[in-house]
């Protein structure tokens, strides 16, 4: 008799978010689109504003008047914007747009960010996650979620994206081949999250839609194991 291998599905750890700080509202803006962190501030899209503030005092520290619709990243050296259905290369220094590609949703996308050459870009209602050129906005690969994706980051080589549907939103960990959840940390009721950073340690940065304001999730140690 032939047995076939069942390749049983990975456990989905859950746990409440540990949500450690609230910054904002900010000045000019009433809504949090995206988030980065550029090793020592973090940046809040607020729509017409790139606004930068320390993480320790939570005051701003500098602010950019460009299109922010959605997701923002750092490579480095420039920030990225989504700005309707475009990617913008921005200069920190002056906010000059240094550069734009089409991004893949045309309209559509939400989160962003930037790990090992590329960008890595969220389609919101399609439930998609792509990697993309940053030089020529192509779609290198493309990763399917089961919910709505509102924010990317990548940090230790983990794949985590932001949820919001309804009154309900999480933080999860995917497996990046095939899309699996493998661990999810779930915001309160009424908490959305609306774009999503790593610090590179031990924090998430997550927008805060409506609210205003951006919010620290601490990142849950197993998952650095």
């Amino acid at each position: 008799m032939n047995s076939k291998t069942v390749k049983a599905r990975p456990e989905v750890r859950v746990q409440a978010a540990d949500i450690v700080r609230e910054y904002g509202p900010f000045p000019g803006g009433d809504k949090v689109n995206g988030v980065t962190h550029d090793g020592r501030r973090v940046w809040a899209a607020l729509g017409a504003q790139l606004v930068a503030f320390d993480p320790d005092s939570g005051e701003p520290t500098r602010s950019l008047d460009v299109t922010c619709d959605a997701g923002t990243a750092f490579d480095g050296k420039h920030l990225y914007q989504i700005a309707d259905s475009r990617i913008d290369k921005i200069d920190p220094a002056t906010g000059g747009v240094v550069a734009s590609i089409p991004a893949p949703g045309h309209g559509s996308d939400s989160g962003l960010t930037w790990a090992e050459g590329s960008l890595w870009v969220g389609e919101y209602r399609d439930r998609k996650i792509h990697q993309v050129d940053p030089a020529t906005g192509a779609v290198v690969r493309t990763i399917e979620s089961n919910r709505f994706v509102t924010g990317v980051t990548w940090v230790d080589g983990e794949l985590w994206h932001g949820t919001w549907e309804g009154d309900e939103s999480d933080i999860r960990r995917i497996d990046p081949q095939s899309g699996a959840v493998l661990e999810r940390l779930e915001m309160p009721g009424g908490t959305g999250v609306s774009g999503l950073e790593s610090d590179g340690a031990g924090l998430f940065y997550c927008g805060g839609g409506g609210s205003g304001k951006v919010r620290a999730v601490r990142r849950p140690k197993a998952a650095r194991a």
